[in-house]
């Protein structure tokens, strides 16, 4: 649309209307309303499309057999804010610098060899989020439930906040009182709030019809606390145990993620927007160890072996994305930002580093070059064992230590930085990562570790190199030792009965 400006007042009239959100540009007739539905600590085999024997989400594989399922999507990090945090600037980590859940280290200082990169713990305001150039792009836009990225998201392209906070959870739990969550503090006794959430995007959708929106459904759901949905947990207690998952009260908040959903499409169909909205669905990082199984895959949430960073993905796209497909390329989570931006006719920020490719010609059915790029994870950081679990991972203290990790092709390598350790898996062949080839083929390392060196060194990534001055080896050691001692009698095994 263009518009002709005849005299000052009517471009300081037009100017004062744009600030003031109300005015916006017309809707182009191919600007597609789109639903990104964001979940937390769900895991890469969590939904029934996926191959969960337990956990039940009818609506979720409707939508996901509908269109494009993605078998190797990742997120940019293992652990919540740094994923959320490159999803919404389209940077991996280093840029961002958010490398944890807060800047302070993690585990006990006597078994950290080295001193962690303190990093930041919010994003940054002059950063220009995918929603800032949607909603300059003429689009309504709204964040619902976790932001975890600062005290506020609508500094960052939103019009509309309902219960985003700093907080990593649920606030307060999963049912009332919510504190001083915006939108949630009338939320009445016994309202789950995932059911909320998923009321509130259907208001916002309603009252949004007549322009293009931009929902970001980020549920709570399933982080800790695991607060079943009361009404539906003897239903789960007298299901049959899967050989993969049985966590009934793990169930009970997947259910109601996926009765939102349900919902919410209803809604779309009764405005007759189904076939205006494209739906893409998303984890922030693998699922949560105690309560879930990624298997084949190794790890969980807050490793970087593929159970912790490998997630669920589709996108569902009427009229543009075939129905039935299931597309194997590497993707991340930096992809989502010039994705979201082509979708919706949005410019992408001239000043700003960008380090992800729009995913449309994927979604189009076109392919990208046989091993065409590489992806990248930095973590400069320590993430402690979870209590119960430690049977997945480098070492029983932590999940990981400080870390790099490329994939390209069928290749990845992780680069451990206390140790100067690598790691080289075929993904082709070995997804669950068993065998390290490291040893084995030390030409396909040292030009997968080079790759990874330069991207560091082209990136300005920090790298931990300061020794720590609490670290006792004989502390660790004996620790370590503490942590083995009940797996070699049979006790260590974890989760969900899965024997792995």
């Amino acid at each position: 649309m263009k518009v002709f400006l005849n005299t000052p007042i009517t471009v300081s009239l037009l100017l004062v209307l744009a600030l003031s959100g109300s005015f916006a540009p017309a809707r182009a007739e191919d600007q597609p309303n789109i639903l990104l539905i964001y979940l937390d600590d769900f895991g890469w085999r969590d939904t029934g499309y996926m191959g969960s024997d337990f956990y039940e989400t009818p609506h979720l594989d409707r939508l996901a057999e509908g269109g494009m399922i993605f078998t190797d999507a990742y997120s940019c990090a293992a652990n919540c804010a740094p994923a959320r945090a490159s999803l919404l600037s389209g940077q991996y980590t280093p840029r961002h610098r958010i490398f944890n859940v807060g800047t302070n280290p993690r585990g006990n200082a006597k078994h950290r060899r080295l001193e962690h990169i303190t990093g930041t713990s919010t994003l940054s305001p002059d950063l220009r989020t995918w929603a800032d150039q949607l909603q300059a792009a003429g689009y309504r836009t709204a964040t619902m439930g976790k932001w975890h990225l600062s005290s506020d998201p609508l500094p960052y392209g939103f019009d509309v906040n309902i219960g985003g906070t700093r907080s990593g959870g649920p606030p307060k739990g999963y049912y009332p009182p919510h504190g001083n969550a915006p939108g949630l503090q009338d939320a009445p006794s016994g309202e789950y709030v995932t059911d909320r959430l998923s009321s509130e995007a259907i208001k916002f959708i309603e009252a949004s019809q007549n322009q293009p929106w931009c929902l970001y459904l980020t549920h709570f759901a399933v982080h800790t606390p695991i607060q079943p949905k009361r009404e539906l947990l003897a239903k789960y207690e007298g299901k049959t145990p899967g050989a993969l998952h049985n966590n009934a009260k793990m169930a009970t908040m997947i259910q109601a993620v996926d009765d939102g959903v349900g919902r919410i499409m209803e809604k779309l169909d009764e405005l007759e927007l189904t076939d205006q909205t494209v739906v893409l669905f998303y984890s922030d990082n693998g699922g949560y160890g105690p309560a879930t199984d990624m298997a084949p895959l190794k790890g969980y949430k807050g490793t970087y072996y593929e159970g912790g960073i490998r997630v669920p993905f589709f996108v569902n796209w009427p009229g543009v994305v075939k129905p039935g497909q299931t597309n194997s390329e590497p993707i991340t989570g930096v992809d989502l930002y010039p994705t979201l931006c082509e979708i919706g006719h949005a410019k992408l920020p001239a000043d700003q580093p960008l380090d992800g490719i729009s995913l449309v010609p994927l979604f189009e059915g076109k392919r990208l070059p046989a091993e065409s790029r590489s992806l990248f994870w930095h973590f400069p950081n320590y993430l402690q064992s979870y209590a119960q679990v430690h049977d997945e991972q480098r070492d029983p203290l932590f999940r990981t230590r400080p870390c790099s990790v490329i994939r390209h092709g069928k290749w990845k390598l992780h680069q451990y930085f206390e140790d100067n350790a690598v790691e080289l898996y075929d993904l082709e062949n070995d997804m669950g990562e068993t065998t390290n080839l490291a040893t084995e083929m030390p030409d396909k390392t040292g030009e997968l570790l080079a790759r990874l060196k330069q991207w560091q060194i082209d990136i300005n990534a920090p790298v931990p190199s300061q020794a720590n001055p609490e670290f006792d080896a004989e502390a660790e050691q004996k620790a370590i030792k503490q942590k083995t001692a009940p797996a070699q009698n049979g006790n260590g095994r974890r989760r969900n009965g899965s024997g792995r």
